[in-house]
């Protein structure tokens, strides 16, 4: 009985302590207190992923992170409803207007971001709504923006500038305001009173350049770049053509009216590159617009052109307009107009080269930019022409690269070869203006064995020639028809070989050489026609036996008359084709050459004829019964020297018809060889094989080196010994037995 008193007392004693010692839920009992247990530490994280645990007392609640969510905003993981989850939310499609109207969302991975328009900013935070941006509240921004002169005028998510009267942004309302001077296109100038056409052209580009500067023209019309480029374009090739073009202050007047046009209408150009070509001109503008200058290189080609610089040159370093400019027009045949003009390139004649050698070899190219300032570029523009001819023989070329001056002449100050070959030339400019390569020609210094051949040879042949002259006008024993012949033969020769020798090269003055390619034309041509009068001879003693021979007058008036009437007549038609830049000799080009070739040829043919019939006529006296064979053997060789002489002579104008042309250098050799051999197959004929002539010679010479007395006994027989004989050996033909 007594213990299960005890019993009660003990069970109630423990749940007295039961209840004294117990803590809520949530919370655990550390010592005699009851603490709250954290249940965001608890492993595993009690809210699952995309999820952030808070806790409570006694508690805990979940909520989403940013861009996830859950059907309640508070939730534990014990919610059946939301099952303790956060799914992926789409603020982008959840609410269309997160960012406003002149933004776009961009939805990322549990978040998003706001890309404004352009003209509209969200203040670099991009989860707010876009908003418009005042760009004309900071004064120096508008100056940025419009310039110092427009009006900054602010629109929804934009600007436009206003110009005031003398200005333009050329149509683009987002451009600077710059300065429009027309004055460029008055029509009141010199060139535009003297060259027909081009006040046609200052009108059209003064009407659009006032229509520019003035806001309150109307605007329809007044941008057309492509319109206003093709009518420039046509315009300028009424006035291209050759003929049109004979002042150097016109060519000067017409380049800077196009340049002055092309920056005009540049700006007004809406694609970057713009290409039109015409009968006359072939144009290339690159064109870039923007808040700020363009960078990189240009590079612009046509057929007969290229230009390679970069936006900064174009650019310039000045106020920036908002746009940059680089053009290059090709001129395609105003080469023919201004192919002169040569007297400031200096330095050239201590290289040997004199203004009559120089010549255009490439197109005019005219380099336009946008910089005002381009007198002296800080990086060269680079232009590449293209070669019109190439260097013929007997010239060397240097290749200039020149430019127009405002002057009305070529110069080449600021402008230098990078290289050049057959079909190009690179020139490299400090400046910009209009451009062309110029082909200065230099005399090809021939191989010094071809000129020790010619003047040595030369020398030889104009020796023998003396000899010649000297032994037909004073041997009397052989005087006669043919020696008169031989003797202005020689005479002919002999000047014609002077005058080759000392002026054939020598083509200043012009006078000077007309005169010596005249002289030459007559001497060389009288040698021709001397030589036709020997056939006539020979022919003339085979048919007539008797009374063969000829009388002075009329073999001065065949020999030297007919000559002289075809150079005057020449001389009177075409004066100027006597002499060249080259030579001192008969033009090529012109046909005038045939008025040396054409007798050339009908005395060769001729002379061919006779020589033909003497030989026939040789052949029959030869069989016939009775044969002189004295006389018959002396006409034969006569005929036999004569055919000799015609050879060399017209084999030599064979090579010499090649000898001004290109590639002539063989030509030169044969023609040189054969023009030598003359004079000294002249005297080894005429002289040295004939008898005659060796006693004259043997005679001649012991009066020199034999004592008087011995002189005075030969004088009293040898003089009666060849009187004698010269006048038996006349004494049926008239010739001597030379």
């Amino acid at each position: 009985m007594g213990s299960g008193k005890e019993l009660i007392i003990l069970g109630l004693m423990c749940l007295l302590w039961k209840c004294f010692s117990a803590c809520d839920d949530g919370y655990s009992r550390k010592g005699k207190n009851c603490e709250d247990i954290n249940e965001c530490d608890d492993e595993p994280r009690p809210c699952g992923n995309h999820s952030k645990c808070y806790n409570s007392p006694g508690s805990y609640y979940c909520q989403c992170v940013h861009g996830f969510e859950n059907e309640k905003f508070n939730f534990t993981a014990f919610d059946k409803r939301c099952q303790g989850q956060c799914v992926y939310k789409n603020e982008c499609t959840y609410n269309n207007k997160i960012c406003g109207q002149y933004g776009t969302c961009k939805n990322l991975f549990g978040s998003y971001e706001c890309t404004c328009h352009s003209g509209y900013t969200n203040t670099n935070n991009t989860h707010q709504p876009c908003i418009d941006i005042n760009e004309c509240e900071e004064v120096k921004k508008r100056e940025d923006l419009c310039g110092k002169e427009g009006t900054c005028k602010n629109i929804n998510g934009s600007y436009v500038c206003e110009c005031p009267k003398g200005y333009t942004n050329y149509g683009n309302e987002r451009a600077p305001c710059s300065q429009l001077d027309c004055k460029d296109f008055q029509v009141d100038s010199g060139s535009a009173q003297s060259l027909e056409g081009l006040a046609d052209i200052l009108t059209m580009m003064r009407s659009s350049c006032l229509a520019l500067s003035d806001p309150h023209a109307a605007v329809e019309g007044k941008t057309n770049g492509v319109a206003l480029l093709e009518k420039l374009l046509t315009a300028t090739d009424a006035i291209l053509p050759p003929g049109h073009l004979i002042h150097s202050e016109d060519v000067g007047g017409l380049l800077q009216v196009v340049e002055d046009s092309i920056r005009l209408i540049g700006p007004q150009l809406k694609e970057n590159i713009t290409k039109m070509e015409t009968s006359e001109t072939e144009a290339a503008i690159a064109i870039q617009k923007g808040k700020t200058p363009p960078t990189g290189p240009i590079h612009l080609t046509n057929e007969n052109a290229r230009l390679d610089t970069d936006w900064a040159t174009a650019a310039g370093t000045g106020t920036y307009p908002g746009f940059a400019l680089a053009a290059l027009l090709t001129y395609k045949n105003l080469e023919q107009s201004v192919n002169n003009s040569f007297e400031e390139l200096k330095g050239l004649e201590k290289e040997g080269v004199n203004s009559t050698y120089i010549k255009i070899n490439s197109k005019v190219v005219s380099v336009v930019v946008s910089n005002p300032s381009t007198e002296s570029l800080s990086h060269p523009v680079i232009i590449t022409l293209t070669n019109l001819n190439k260097t013929a023989e007997p010239f060397e070329a240097k290749y200039i690269c020149a430019y127009w001056k405002d002057t009305g002449v070529w110069s080449r100050d600021g402008c230098s070869q990078l290289g050049s070959n057959d079909t190009h030339t690179v020139c490299e400019c400090k400046h910009l203006s209009s451009f062309a390569v110029l082909m200065a020609l230099y005399p090809m210094e021939h191989p010094f064995e071809l000129v020790l051949i010619t003047k040595l040879g030369l020398t030889i042949s104009l020796l023998c020639l003396v000899l010649c002259i000297l032994t037909f006008k004073f041997c009397r024993s052989i005087q006669g028809t043919r020696t008169t012949i031989h003797l202005h033969l020689c005479i002919c020769l002999f000047v014609a070989d002077i005058v080759f020798l000392a002026g054939i090269s020598q083509t200043k003055p012009v006078g000077g050489c007309r005169f010596v390619a005249a002289m030459l034309h007559l001497f060389f041509l009288g040698a021709f026609t001397w030589m036709l009068l020997e056939g006539v001879q020979l022919y003339r003693m085979v048919v007539l036996v008797f009374n063969a021979t000829i009388r002075p007058l009329y073999l001065f008036i065949a020999g030297y008359g007919t000559p002289l009437v075809i150079v005057i007549i020449s001389a009177i038609i075409r004066p100027k084709s006597y002499g060249n830049e080259k030579y001192c000799w008969l033009s090529l080009e012109d046909g005038l050459i045939w008025s040396f070739f054409g007798p050339v040829c009908f005395i060769i043919f001729a002379n061919v004829f006779f020589f033909i019939i003497t030989v026939w006529k040789l052949a029959q006296k030869f069989t016939s019964l009775n044969p002189d064979l004295c006389e018959l053997n002396k006409i034969k060789a006569f005929t036999v020297t004569a055919i000799a002489q015609m050879c060399i002579l017209g084999l030599m104008w064979v090579f010499g018809a090649f000898l001004f042309q290109e590639g002539t250098i063989v030509a030169a050799y044969i023609f040189t060889i054969l023009n030598s051999l003359q004079g000294a197959l002249i005297f080894v004929m005429h002289c040295l094989l004939s008898k005659q002539v060796r006693e004259e010679y043997a005679y001649f010479l012991s009066c020199i080196c034999t004592p008087k007395k011995k002189y005075a006994d030969l004088s009293s027989t040898n003089p009666s010994s060849s009187q004698s004989q010269g006048s038996q050996s006349g004494q049926h033909t008239g010739e001597s037995q030379i």
